[in-house]
């Protein structure tokens, strides 16, 4: 029997955008819970880059959990669950089914991500050879040898990109045909990228775990520091589909400029919408969803109708706070006073 729990928002996923719109939530005084199943492509990450004021050496999992140390001290609650299904009440809310938790809420952000369709073994260690994110990565070769791994538009266009940064390029179908246009044929065939049909054999790595380069099916060896997969993404919205949520044609969630989906009440952000997959995009789309969601919840300034139907306003009714999160507030005015006076 799962527990019962009842807030003003759930957001459901625990990577940078949902964090981040937990965190606006919760300091601008909604009850606020985070469901998160655990695992992301933010909790994969070695390294943390394009992020300012974090250090590269800060892993993808400390980042993350001083993120979940921060909403908590604020107030909002976590659950480390998978939400199974989610649905409308009938007095209009939202009810959220995970394993040890039932959630019934007034606003949902879901930010479900997506997963990286990963190709076939032998592959380098994902973060030591094996890279998903151009925007986050293709820095770290600069003037290096450089595989990009793929058939399809996505591969062309990225082993072109990829030219900015370094004149050793090379595209691996792995025994596929390549299904690029004749458009994107033509393109490339202009650019020094080569184009390799044979399958890997194997995988060769340095003494620090870093890849040195593949061998290929046909005995050759070719050397490469890095490089990208390019074989798509799967995004995760099953609970958008669940309660009636509009998607694009490329299987992401279509939102408004706030993270706003097509179910009045149900916002999404992050990787499971368009747009770049970036940790600091992610961050500013959690902030405008809460900050959206939050002038929809307030209850302060009331509208002249408000105000006539109770017949004005009682000092009693503010602040519009739960009495929970005026106590963490105190607490953390408590705590930066003792700071202060350290």
């Amino acid at each position: 029997m799962s527990d019962q729990a009842e807030y003003e928002v759930v957001v459901v996923g625990g990577g940078p955008a949902g964090l981040t719109a937990a965190l606006y939530t919760t300091r601008l005084g909604h009850d606020t819970a985070v469901i998160n199943r655990g695992g992301g492509r933010a909790a994969m990450m070695q390294d943390t880059h394009n992020v300012i004021g974090i250090t590269e050496d800060v892993s993808g999992n400390e980042l993350l959990q001083t993120a979940i140390e921060q909403i908590e001290g604020y107030g909002a609650d976590y659950h480390q669950d998978f939400v199974t299904s989610a649905e409308r009440t009938d007095d209009g809310r939202f009810r959220l089914e995970a394993g040890n938790v039932t959630a019934l809420t007034d606003r949902v952000v879901l930010a479900t991500g997506f997963s990286d369709q990963r190709p076939d073994p032998p592959l380098p260690r994902t973060g030591s050879g094996l890279h998903y994110c151009l925007h986050c990565d293709a820095y770290m070769f600069v003037d290096e040898p450089v595989y990009v791994m793929g058939h399809g538009e996505s591969a062309a266009k990225v082993a072109m990109i990829m030219l900015n940064f370094t004149d050793e390029v090379d595209i691996l179908t792995r025994g596929h045909e390549p299904t690029w246009s004749e458009e994107t044929a033509r393109q490339l065939d202009a650019h020094p990228v080569e184009v390799f049909d044979a399958d890997i054999e194997a995988v060769e790595n340095g003494d620090d775990g870093w890849l040195e380069g593949f061998v290929f099916e046909d005995g050759t060896f070719e050397e490469y520091r890095g490089g990208f997969a390019m074989y798509g993404s799967d995004y995760n919205t099953d609970l958008a589909e669940q309660l009636g949520v509009e998607l694009n044609d490329d299987g992401t969630v279509a939102v408004g400029d706030h993270g706003a989906t097509s179910v009045d009440g149900v916002y999404a952000v992050g990787d499971v919408v368009p747009g770049h997959n970036q940790i600091p995009v992610a961050m500013g789309q959690g902030a405008k969803a809460g900050i959206d969601i939050h002038y929809g919840l307030r209850k302060f300034p009331m509208s002249l109708e408000e105000i006539e139907a109770q017949d004005g306003v009682d000092e009693a009714d503010a602040p519009a706070i739960s009495d929970r999160l005026r106590g963490r507030a105190a607490a953390h005015r408590r705590d930066g006073e003792a700071t202060a006076d350290d």
